[in-house]
Order: C-alpha cells, then structure tokens, then sequence
C-alpha cells in the first residue's frame, strides 16, 4: 500500500475516535516523545474536543521536552492507539497499547514485527518526526502548533545527530526549513540537546581514556555499574557518550556495553559505513543499519560482539 493511501487511513481513524493514546519506546530518546507528543500536540489543535493522551515513563534528561499522562485501563475500551517510533511490541513502553479498538504503528526502523491494523512504515525516513509531519502537511484539517513543530524538530535533530547521520536526506531538511518557521527557538533545542552535566562530561573522559581501538577501526568500549555509580552517572544518562567514540578518525564501528544488572549489559552499535544491525538482531536486539541496540548477558557475550564489530569493520576495509 502506497503512503499517501497509509496517511489518508490514519487521518479518517484520528477523525473517528474521541479518545486516542498514543505510545513510544522504552528509554525514549528525543525523536519518540518528538513523534509521539508532537502528534498529540497536532491532534489537540486541529480537534480539540478529542481527548488525546501520552503515555510512558517520563525520561530522565528530557523532562524539558514533554511530560506523560496518567491513563486508566477503562480509556482504552473506546480508544484508537498509535505506538510511534518503535520497532517491536516488547519495546513499547507501557503494554497495555494493545487494549484499544484500534491499533497504528507508525515507524522508521525494519518493519521486522508488523503489528498494528495499519502500519505507516518508512526506513528511509531520519525519523519518526519527519514521518509525523508529512501526516500532518497530507491533510489540510490537520494543524501544527508551534508545541508540535518544536517537538517534531527535536526529534528531527536527535535522530539525525544534528543533521549529521547518514540517515539526512533533502527531504528532512527541506521538513526541518518548514518546522523552524514556528513560533520556537531551534537554537534553545540544539542546546539542550547537546549540553552535558559535568557527570557527564567527566563519563565522557572515562570513555575516552578506556576504549580500546582494534587495528580494524572497531572500538569498544566498556561502563560497568561500578564505574557509572563512582561517576554518580545513571543508565539513563550513560546513553550521552553513545556517539563519542565516531569522533575519532580511526574508528568506523564500535560498540558501547552499560551494565544494567549483575549478568546484563545493555549493548550500544554505531558505525560509519559497516552494516550493524543483523549483528545486533543475534543478540536479543535490532534497528537500523547504522546504529543499532542489542544485549549481552555474558562476558562469552560481551567478547562475540566484539568479534562480530571487529569483524565488520575488517569486511569494509
């Protein structure tokens, strides 16, 4: 089915339903609270009868972004539910998205769990934000707020590294010219985006006097909770150095481990040119081609992904 069929669909079902709950990830980074607020935010302006509602754990770090509602189980027995910017069904957080009437998934990663009643599923696309304003500029009945639009450039720029990534395309910065049109200021989004807390940037030293780089250009890195508890670092905020060791010119792949319980590592993988995801799929994860997430529970584990990093970055040489 073609998009523009795809976005005419969910139009007619955002027009049908009185009440909508719109989800997002697990651990959200700016781009799913960007898409998932930023469509509510439209919604509320172009129907404010609608009762429209954002659910999720609130995240440490972006609380300047947006906030989530509390929703009881008995709103969703009339409710439509879109779950924006996330992959698979065990990742959405809070999982009770499944309680509605009706189901949409809208998303930018491999379209390898297709729930949803209707998917709006585009891989090329920098983020879910940038497919969330094409939904809006496909209706003339949808409005967006200056609340929306600095929601959507968030999440434009998070997932773009600040227009960076290999993931921008012409056409995310002609929606970024458009957004940055709105009653905001792009350049407070930027800041905040990029600013660190000293804990931070004192992790950021750690990272970069203890990563060890391979011949090959893979890196590695990794946090253990002992090293994240001496630097009063939490997980949450570890995800800051995630992209520090691409600024080295000799690293092309790399992978960054945070211990989150005793046997677990939550498992970090970048790359400049290198393929990551289908090593990040044999290890409990997945996403896109060049930055993706997966687990560890081992140091047998820990050691093959490395192997696996190692061995990508000698296949692009």
């Amino acid at each position: 089915m073609q998009k523009a069929e795809l976005q005419q669909q969910i139009i007619a079902q955002i027009k049908a339903f009185e009440t909508i709950i719109i989800h997002r990830h697990e651990k959200a980074d700016p781009d799913a609270l960007g898409s998932q607020v930023g469509l509510a935010e439209i919604i509320r302006a172009s129907f404010p009868a609608k009762k429209v509602y954002v659910v999720g754990a609130n995240t440490e770090g972006l609380d300047w972004l947006a906030t989530m509602d509390q929703v009881t189980d008995e709103t969703y027995r009339q409710a439509l539910v879109i779950v924006t910017d996330t992959a698979n069904t065990p990742r959405v957080d809070d999982q009770r998205f499944d309680q509605g009437q009706e189901l949409i998934k809208i998303d930018h990663h491999p379209n390898d769990d297709a729930y949803g009643d209707i998917q709006l599923v585009d891989d090329q696309a920098s983020s879910t934000s940038e497919l969330i304003f094409d939904l809006q500029a496909a209706s003339a009945e949808l409005q967006l707020p200056a609340t929306a639009a600095q929601l959507l450039y968030a999440g434009i720029v998070g997932d773009t590294g600040r227009f960076m990534f290999a993931n921008t395309s012409t056409h995310t910065f002609n929606v970024a010219g458009e957004l940055v049109k709105a009653d905001f200021d792009p350049t407070m989004i930027n800041r905040n985006l990029d600013t660190l807390t000293l804990e931070q940037a004192r992790l950021s030293a750690y990272v970069l006097e203890h990563m060890t780089v391979l011949p090959s250009g893979a890196a590695y890195v990794t946090l253990t909770t002992e090293t994240l508890n001496a630097l009063n670092v939490s997980v949450a905020q570890a995800h800051a150095v995630v992209s520090l060791p691409g600024k080295i010119a000799a690293v092309q792949v790399w992978s960054v481990f945070v211990q989150q319980a005793p046997a677990s590592y939550r498992v970090h993988l970048r790359s400049k040119g290198p393929i990551v995801n289908q090593l990040a799929k044999a290890h409990d994860g997945g996403g896109h081609p060049l930055a993706s997430g997966a687990r560890a529970y081992s140091e047998a584990e820990i050691k093959a992904i490395i192997a696996g990093v190692d061995q990508l970055a000698q296949n692009n040489k």
